[in-house]
């Protein structure tokens, strides 16, 4: 691993902050930035899309494989439909494998790159030189939902959002296949009380202190 080729692995559970912090990390470094959620969306509305079942694998890992990591648009995979579909071929291994092995040809690019998700450090890059696990509260997350929600003129049931964090995490986290927990040398960040500034500048002073190992 030199300074020229250089990985950034991010998880964490939904609404932690990872996918906000992991944006402005990639700003910072210019490195390239892949939510890993969305490759599963994005299979999944290829399968929407062309009419096609959510149950055959064999279907689900040939649409992953033709997905284009490059073309991924956050405001369209973020439908609750979309989510809701990615969430039943996200438990298939053939589909995981065939999305793993596009992330990590993704995490080779030049100068470096940061991949957000939940099995980065643990399955997809498990050699990169920087973890972080990017957790909060479930009170506190399902806060931050509800208030996105309203924030953008919706409608919003703080309970039902709440119940919802949390039949996800145990999901995300009970899943046999690559389930969501922090790399042993994952560096922690546990925002239910940081502000995304905070949280930015712990995960730079890591960053940072890292890269000067690899130059």
């Amino acid at each position: 691993m030199t300074s020229r080729h250089f990985t950034i692995a991010i998880d964490g559970p939904a609404a932690a902050g990872k996918g906000t912090l992991s944006r402005r990390i990639a700003e910072t470094y210019d490195f390239h930035h892949l939510d890993t959620g969305l490759t599963y969306r994005a299979t999944a509305k290829a399968l929407l899309d062309a009419g096609l079942t959510l149950d055959d694998e064999a279907v689900a890992e040939k649409m992953a494989r033709e997905v284009e990591l490059a073309g991924l648009d956050r405001d369209i995979l973020s439908k609750h439909e979309i989510g809701e579909a990615a969430s039943k071929i996200a438990v298939m291994p053939a589909v995981r494998r065939a999305l793993v092995e596009a992330q990590r040809r993704f995490s080779k690019k030049a100068p470096g790159t940061v991949l957000d998700g939940r099995d980065i450090g643990t399955v997809v890059c498990p050699a990169a030189p920087v973890k972080l696990y990017v957790t909060a509260s479930p009170e506190v997350r399902a806060k931050r939902r509800y208030d996105e929600i309203r924030g953008k003129g919706g409608i919003a049931d703080f309970d039902a959002i709440f119940e919802d964090v949390k039949r996800r995490d145990e999901r995300d986290m009970g899943r046999a296949d690559s389930p969501l927990k922090p790399a042993e040398d994952a560096h922690l960040l546990d925002t239910s009380e940081m502000s995304i500034e905070a949280a930015f500048q712990a995960a730079k002073s890591i960053i940072d202190a890292a890269l000067s190992r690899n130059t």
